[in-house]
């Protein structure tokens, strides 16, 4: 930078009161830098995923396993022998292993290596997902059951995924999610136990996001048929839409009315409807050919709950999960396996009530609780390497900063966009006599009484905020230095602030 540029910006900070106040409030002005590493995480998951499963991921799942057909397939090893009719079958297929995997990344969001999500994304589609896959869908022993003298047989019910996929992503994501530890500024161990709400990038987006995965999850439940020229396919494809559009739409309704309620979030929260609408179309997946569109309903309205309990429960155990994965995918996933006992049109215990009923409820309960077993040790087996080799979260200070920049050198914004002291966008804003820089809500319904020390709108945003007569927040003051050399300090600590100094600039 030029010295007349330097000296201008000198003379006008001395001359301007306002200018001060600017600058103190742009060095808690820092925007959201992980864009690009969430962007590329969620591209590359259908890579990693494509080798993976083509490799061994479907020889798992859908081959002949000889002697231990039971457990796991072992054929069609990168597509050796695989007969060209099998092909559509591996291009569906593979998409549902990419899911389980995707789950996963939620939960980690800024704050995992890199790579760590490609050993986590490979490992998970080529071997977790795959071994589940065989036992329910490939021939395995959840498929063959039981037979009892007395009923016939009875097999494990999962007709899209709510525990194969969901509950087996969820899983993953609980124990990835735990062993990575929370976001800086998270949880605070205070005796206030502040537990800071750290947003999002973008609501729109995040709105469309959600709109693709609605319309999604039409082609992932009703597509499950894997036939439409068969007698009976198009009306079981009918009926499977309907009931995933009907209990996402009453987990969604239900979602909305709970975090209305003064005591759960007191407000009309989009982002929490998004959440309980997914919650049910999860749930729908294990049955949502199988029973009646009233079933469904209560289903939905069920899920809402579910998904309610579970995000509370993940923010008392002080385990970050930044887009309720676990509670989404685990929980509607794990309701869903459940709940098809009792509404399945044929042989529910809410329609028959009798033996067979009480059997299916069973080897339901088993499916569940064998996929949770399996997927939380091997998992734990996969994060727990990871852990101890160093490579499954990034340093702090890389995590402060964001990932885009340091890691990637790709910013998903101009570089000015991101703070980190880049001067030309400060000389600009200064420049232009704003009479104010700030961030964050002061809507009570919002954000709870804060007395820590932050961050809470994002590692870099340092926002400082205090509890004033009228039960609102506010931000707090910042001492201004007594010299140009001077660093700025916050009243809350006497440490050095780590952004720029005026005389820097």
């Amino acid at each position: 930078m030029s010295t007349y540029r330097t000296q201008r910006m000198i003379k006008s900070l001395k001359m301007d009161s306002k200018l001060n106040e600017t600058f103190e409030n742009f060095q808690v002005l820092q925007t959201n830098a992980d864009q690009f590493f969430l962007i590329i995480m969620g591209m590359c998951v259908f890579f990693v995923s494509g080798v993976a499963y083509w490799l061994i991921g479907f020889a798992f799942a859908y081959g002949n396993g000889g002697s231990a057909q039971a457990f796991i397939g072992a054929e069609f090893f990168a597509s050796v022998n695989m007969p060209d009719t099998k092909y559509a079958e591996f291009f569906f297929q593979y998409t549902f292993a990419a899911t389980a995997a995707t789950i996963v990344s939620g939960a980690v969001a800024e704050r995992c290596e890199f790579i760590a999500y490609f050993a986590y994304s490979f490992f998970i589609t080529g071997f977790i997902y795959p071994v589940v896959t065989h036992w329910a869908w490939g021939g395995g022993w959840l498929s063959q059951g039981m037979t009892y003298y007395d009923v016939g047989q009875i097999t494990y019910q999962d007709f899209a995924g709510s525990g194969i996929v969901h509950v087996l992503g969820g899983t993953a994501a609980f124990v990835g999610a735990l062993l990575l530890g929370p976001r800086i500024g998270r949880f605070h161990k205070s005796q206030s136990g502040t537990i800071a709400t750290i947003r999002g990038h973008s609501v729109p987006i995040a709105a469309l996001g959600g709109f693709i995965l609605f319309f999604g999850f039409l082609a992932f439940n009703g597509g499950s048929q894997l036939s439409i020229s068969n007698a009976g396919d198009a009306a079981a494809v009918a009926i499977s839409i309907v009931n995933t559009i009907i209990a996402g739409s009453f987990a969604a309704f239900g979602t909305l009315i709970i975090n209305r309620l003064k005591f759960l979030g007191n407000s009309w929260s989009l982002l929490a409807t998004i959440n309980g609408a997914l919650t049910g179309m999860v749930a729908a997946c294990a049955g949502c050919n199988s029973m009646h569109p009233w079933g469904a309903a209560v289903l939905g309205i069920i899920a809402s709950i579910v998904y309610t309990f579970y995000s509370w429960l993940m923010a008392k155990l002080k385990i970050d999960d930044p887009l309720d994965a676990v509670a989404v995918h685990f929980g509607g996933g794990s309701w869903g396996v459940i709940a098809i006992a009792f509404l399945d049109k044929t042989d529910g215990i809410l329609i028959k009530g009798d033996l067979k009923s009480a059997y299916k409820l069973s080897w339901q309960m088993c499916g569940l609780v064998t996929i949770i077993g399996w997927s939380a040790v091997v998992s734990l087996l996969l994060f727990g390497l990871l852990k101890l080799f160093r490579v499954l979260r990034v340093p702090s200070d890389i995590e402060e900063k964001g990932l885009d920049i340091p890691k990637h050198n790709e910013p998903a914004y101009p570089v000015e966009a991101y703070g980190h002291g880049h001067i030309e966008k400060i000389l600009q804003i200064m420049e232009n006599h704003p009479t104010q820089v700030t961030q964050g809500f002061t809507n009570v319904c919002y954000e709870k009484e804060i007395l820590d020390k932050g961050p809470y709108e994002h590692p870099e945003v340092k926002v400082t905020t205090s509890t004033v007569p009228n039960g609102k927040l506010k931000p707090q003051p910042i001492t201004k230095p007594q010299s140009m050399s001077e660093p700025i300090r916050t009243p809350q600590s006497n440490t050095t602030s780590q952004s720029i100094t005026k005389t820097q600039l």
